[in-house]
């Protein structure tokens, strides 16, 4: 693994690079202040980001949702250039783009592209799998479709509470959370979403909980049709996925790990698991 960094900011209408140690944004950007932004995580493999386009749709989505000034593709295309330049095809990558609200008050945004090798960790998780347990939001399933102001299906940089999720699996020595509804419906990942199959049908939850739309989940469910597998919206239970023939959190760099502990439970995969990484491969 290189030990690289890679910055880029979009300032002006052109795109300038910096050190990963020098300052680029102000301490007053709402961004840092407010967590008023949005952002993506795209795959870097081979040395291009082959679903770059799905993140790009969703960026704008997710700004239109915030009332973000967008600075549009052409912008966003020109950044992942520039930290892509030289990038060695043989190193995973991880690239981040972040839109903050900058200083507010009709400033321009903040417009950054930081690009940095994909851990050990996430490329553990990858092949070996994780263990996931289930934690309560603590909204109901349909409370945040009519409840604009709590952003669902946005994917903003407000995620102290899925990072606290995290930590606190951690301390149950699991390594993800699948979060739930305050009755119990399945919702998805701090950081991915829920897919499980049962029958020879891949599941995953409908999206007027509020939960986002995972581009990752999109191409496999796309995938899996041309293939010949069905696939379905459900609105499940913790209990669908104990009894489900395997479980994976699904996300743009990790890909399908698969949960082969839930709630302490062991777990198999019935050998579905590569045939759900030959689907995102193709």
């Amino acid at each position: 693994m290189i030990d690289e960094r890679r910055v880029a900011l979009w300032r002006d209408g052109e795109v300038l690079t910096a050190k990963p140690d020098e300052p680029v944004v102000t301490a007053f950007d709402l961004g840092l202040g407010r967590g008023d932004g949005v952002f993506e995580s795209v795959l870097v493999v081979g040395g291009s980001t082959p679903h770059l386009d799905a993140h790009l749709a969703r960026l704008a989505r997710s700004a239109a949702v915030l009332s973000l000034a967008d600075p549009g593709e052409r912008a966003w295309r020109a950044l992942v250039g520039s930290v892509l330049a030289g990038w060695p095809a043989e190193v995973e990558g991880a690239c981040r783009l972040f839109l903050t609200r900058g200083l507010g008050e009709g400033s321009a945004p903040t417009v950054l592209a930081l690009l940095a090798p994909v851990t050990g960790e996430v490329l553990r998780q990858r092949t070996e799998g994780i263990a996931a347990v289930t934690l309560s939001l603590g909204v109901p399933a349909g409370f945040r479709a009519q409840a604009p102001w709590l952003l669902g299906g946005a994917k903003t940089l407000s995620y102290a509470v899925n990072m606290a999720a995290l930590r606190h699996a951690h301390t149950l020595g699991a390594d993800d959370v699948v979060l739930t509804s305050l009755e119990g419906r399945l919702l998805e990942g701090p950081t991915s979403t829920v897919v499980w199959s049962t029958g020879g049908v891949l599941h995953t939850p409908p999206l007027d909980t509020g939960i986002l739309a995972g581009t990752t989940m999109q191409r496999l469910f796309a995938r899996a049709a041309q293939a010949g597998r069905p696939t379905a919206v459900t609105p499940g239970t913790v209990a669908d996925l104990h009894r489900a023939d395997a479980v994976w959190l699904v996300s743009g760099i990790r890909g399908a790990a698969a949960v082969h502990t839930l709630d302490g439970v062991r777990r198999g995969d019935a050998g579905l698991s590569a045939e759900v990484r030959e689907l995102l491969a193709r």
